[in-house]
């Protein structure tokens, strides 16, 4: 069965950074688009950025650009988000999603095909 499992969430200050990993199962990982969104309390789930097949292309949301980047290491069936300079409206809980093909449509949660559980990330001021 296909899984995402996500892991490197925690409990961090302003300004502090973290890596979260998602590691991938039952799928061929190097022909999927990957991505990151989140989700706050109270709040419709967020694009957060997106990674072609071949790493070759990125994509960011405005609110992370300049502080996050998205890696992946196709060998290891696993996509990174590395977050840094974080904000407290960076707290939420981030998931990692696949998507088989890659178009103008990455940012639509609904476009993927598989998707992680989640992990935390708490940003305290």
């Amino acid at each position: 069965q296909v899984q995402l499992v996500e892991s490197g969430g925690g409990l961090v200050q302003a300004g502090g950074a973290l890596r979260l990993s998602c590691a991938a199962s039952g799928l061929t990982f190097s022909i999927y688009s990957m991505g990151w969104f989140r989700q706050a309390p109270g709040k419709e789930r967020e694009f957060v950025t997106a990674i072609t097949w071949s790493g070759s292309s990125t994509f960011y949301a405005e609110s992370v650009k300049g502080r996050f980047t998205i890696s992946r290491d196709n060998a290891k069936n696993t996509v990174y988000l590395q977050m840094n300079s974080l904000k407290p409206e960076d707290t939420a809980a981030y998931y990692c999603a696949a998507r088989r093909h890659f178009d103008s449509g990455y940012a639509k949660d609904y476009t993927y095909d598989y998707w992680g559980r989640g992990t935390q990330v708490t940003v305290s001021s």
